[in-house]
Formats: C-alpha cells, sequence, structure tokens
C-alpha cells in the first residue's frame, strides 16, 4: 500500500476559533460536558481520525480579558480521555502533561493506566509549559528557565520510560495453582538518580499493551528539536509556509540517525486550521462570521500570550507589534513565528491578534474540501508533512465538516485510511512497539 498521512484532531472545548463560544451553534457550556466530547470523539473515530488530542494549562487565565473568552474551564485531560476510553474502540487518545509541575512516577502511572484501560491507544503530550503563571500553583514565584525546562525534561522522560518497563510483558503470570502472582526475575526496579529526580521504582501498573504509550512533543525551538530527535515519536509543530515546513521537517528527520532512528520513527503533523464550505464564497463567509466576533481586545490578549505571556495592553491597536525581549517563559519558536509574521505583511496589533484568533500561528485553509485536500496532499508529498493535527473554528460543526468533506475526498485521493490498521495507536501511526529496556 501507498504511504499514507495521518490526522489527528486537535480537540478544544467549543473550538480552536477564541470568539466560537459565542457563536449560535456552540454550546458555551462545552468545556465541561462530556456528551459533547463522546459526539467528538465518536464523529472523528467514524471518520477514522489517527488521534484525538487535548492540550493542557494548570493554571487559568484571569487577567481581566479573560471573561471574554471560552478558555478558563475544562476538564482535567486524563481524566477526560480515560472516559473517552470507554466510548471509542480506534482512535488514539494523547494529552499533555507537563514535565515542569509534575512528577514522573504520576505521570508513568496515569498513562500507562490510560493505556490499559483504552487497549493500547494512550498517548504523552510532553511538554514543558509556557504559561508562566503556571508557576504560582506550584510553589514558585516565577516560571522556571527555557535551559532549565528542557533539562528537566529530558531527564523526566528518562524516568518515565524507565518505570514503563519496570515489568516485562508477561512477568504477571497470575498462577492461582502454584500461588505465583508474578515472576520476580521479570521485575526491574528502575533505582534512578539524576539532577532533578530521584525515583526508585518499580511502577505499580504492568507493563502496557503498547509496551509504552506513545510519545509526543510539540517544541520547534533549537532545544525542543534536540530532545523530540531524542525522544519523540510524533511531533506537534505550527508552520505557516510550505517552504518553510520542509525545512523544519528536513531538520528534524535529518537529527534521528544520530540517536540510532529511522525516519519511519518520528512522524511530523503541522497543526492546520480549517474552514470548510461546499464554495469558496462559503467557506470565506464561515470564516468572516467568527472574525466578526472578535473583540480587538480579545485578540491582542490572546496574541501576547502566544508571543510568551506579554502584556500588550498598553499599547496602541492601530500601532505595529512592539519589539519584544526573547521569552523565557513561552514559546520561543510561536514568537518568533508571529514577530515574523507581522513584519513580512506590516500588520498592526489589532490586525495580528484578529489574524491569529483561529488558528494562533498555524497554516490556515479556508475553501471547498477539495482545495484543502489539494494543499494537504502538496505538503504530505513535498516532504513537509507525515500527516496533520487538525484545528477547526467551533465545536461540533467544524469537525464534521471536515469530517464529512475533506476525509472522504483524501480517502479517494488514496491518501487516508478507509479503515484502521489495527486496534493500537502505534499500528494505526505504524509505530514499532518498544523493547523492554532490560531483557
Amino acid at each position: 500500500m501507498s504511504r499514507q498521512l495521518k490526522l489527528g484532531a486537535f480537540l478544544m472545548a467549543t473550538g480552536h476559533h477564541v470568539a466560537a463560544w459565542r457563536h449560535p451553534q456552540v454550546p458555551a457550556n462545552a468545556g465541561l460536558d462530556f456528551a459533547h466530547y463522546k459526539r467528538l470523539a465518536q464523529i472523528a473515530e467514524a471518520a477514522k481520525f489517527d488521534t484525538l488530542f487535548v492540550a493542557d494549562s494548570v493554571a487559568a487565565p484571569t487577567q481581566d480579558i479573560a471573561s471574554r473568552m471560552a478558555r478558563s474551564d475544562h476538564f482535567e485531560p486524563l481524566t477526560l480521555l480515560s472516559a473517552l476510553s470507554a466510548v471509542t474502540e480506534r482512535i488514539g487518545l494523547i494529552a499533555t502533561a507537563t514535565t515542569s509541575y509534575n512528577e514522573p512516577y504520576h505521570v508513568a502511572r496515569k498513562f500507562a493506566s490510560l493505556d490499559h484501560l483504552s487497549g493500547g491507544r494512550a498517548g504523552w503530550n510532553l511538554v514543558t509549559s509556557d504559561n508562566a503563571a503556571e508557576a504560582l500553583n506550584f510553589g514558585r514565584d516565577e516560571h522556571i528557565g527555557h535551559a532549565e525546562r528542557y533539562s528537566r525534561a529530558r531527564e523526566f522522560h528518562q524516568v518515565v520510560t524507565g518505570l514503563w518497563d519496570s515489568w516485562e510483558d508477561d512477568a504477571f503470570v497470575r498462577d492461582k495453582a502454584s500461588g505465583a502472582y508474578y515472576d520476580p526475575a521479570k521485575l526491574h526496579v528502575l533505582d534512578h538518580v539524576g539532577e532533578h529526580f530521584r525515583v526508585k521504582g518499580p511502577l505499580n501498573v504492568a507493563r502496557s499493551p503498547q509496551g509504552q504509550p506513545v510519545i509526543v512533543q510539540a517544541g520547534s525551538s533549537e532545544t525542543g528539536r534536540e530532545l523530540a530527535a531524542q525522544t519523540a515519536e510524533v511531533v506537534f509543530t505550527a508552520q505557516t509556509s510550505l517552504a518553510g515546513a520542509q525545512a523544519f521537517y528536513a531538520d528534524l528527520k535529518g537529527r534521528l540517525a544520530k540517536y540510532g532512528r529511522s525516519a519511519d520513527s518520528l512522524k511530523i503533523m503541522p497543526g492546520v486550521f480549517v474552514v470548510v464550505g461546499q464554495t469558496e464564497t462559503e467557506a470565506q463567509e464561515k470564516c468572516e462570521t467568527f472574525q466578526q466576533l472578535v473583540e480587538p481586545e480579545v485578540g491582542v490578549a490572546l496574541l501576547g500570550r502566544m508571543l510568551g505571556n506579554f502584556d500588550l495592553s498598553k499599547y496602541p491597536l492601530d500601532g505595529p507589534l512592539p519589539e519584544l525581549p526573547l521569552t523565557d517563559s513561552g514559546q520561543q519558536s510561536r514568537q518568533k513565528l508571529l514577530t515574523e509574521l507581522a513584519g513580512r505583511e506590516n500588520l498592526t496589533l489589532a490586525e495580528l491578534g484578529r489574524r491569529i484568533a483561529g488558528g494562533r500561528g498555524h497554516y490556515s485553509l479556508v475553501g471547498t474540501p477539495e482545495q484543502i485536500a489539494d494543499r494537504l496532499q502538496e505538503w504530505f508529498e513535498q516532504g513537509a508533512a507525515d500527516g496533520f493535527n487538525v484545528l477547526v473554528p467551533h465545536l461540533p460543526g467544524g469537525l464534521e465538516d471536515f469530517a464529512n468533506g475533506v476525509v472522504p475526498e483524501l480517502q479517494r485521493r488514496g491518501l487516508f485510511r478507509t479503515e484502521y490498521e489495527g486496534r493500537t495507536l502505534r499500528e494505526n501511526l505504524g509505530l514499532a512497539r518498544p523493547q523492554n529496556r532490560f531483557v
């Protein structure tokens, strides 16, 4: 079979557009409505998406303008995905958990449990936190610096994956006749002592169906790319042009060999913000409906957050993006991307805020299923992507538009599956099941 692209459904309560919650077709209370998420999961699974992805932050936005956004109340993602595992069968379940404000044992245990609950469909999106406000919830006065966050993340990953190998696959014999519950020879105590962590182990969860849940990352800075090349199996990234995406793809794939990895061991899935219409005019009108709901101050507040936690409220809306120092608490790659966009198109602060109100700096496509499929095919076939993390403006409608329009067009072109390849996330993504390091 010819190479086929992968699709992730990036779920964000009411949708990715910052003003989506105000749209009459969107349930405003979606962030805490399990029936809503169940519907989304089943739409995506019926369309044969590879994954559901739920991002996270461990701080609620509380600045004055936050009261104008639907970003302050939502489920904790592992709890949500555990519930969704019971109403789905094949689709992967990826949740974000930060390495800055968690402990490795907790994260290892929770994701191993989700992998068992789902029959092998769990994925961990390893992040270092780009929201400085999180520090205040964990006994700190300021956020951990960029370099230290990545040093901690690298060791955190070592501990988590080591704990996942605490038991060999067949360690638990559970032999009632002999009285042997597990084979002691197949237990491996990690006994990790490092710069950031001391963790003895073992994990009190058996080795999971996938051997280990799939490791996902989203860092695109130099440090983030190196960590991804060493540890990640899926990378989410924000790229705004084919050339930029090709350069990122080639750079990251080119780093794998020094870690003894093949190009196929890492799937690169850029985010793509998609508005689908039966005609191009309909799609543009649909997009403009959401744009008209964006209050300028809300767009600028979102922009400040995406640039690296800067307060832009004191700058004139009709003025240019001010020169900002390199963020040490946010995403340096996203700051670079948005600063370049503002300069290239000579956008005012309000215009830039409005521009990112939907995709937050991701590649944006507004058009018919055929037009959108053309662009996805181009990126996929020209060395820019192995698949895409799909962002839609509003939920559930935007996901239904993509599932009912774009997916059939990709299938017609032979670019996307019509049936799942297997029951686990690794099988469907084409990723190998890792060997236990102690065997």
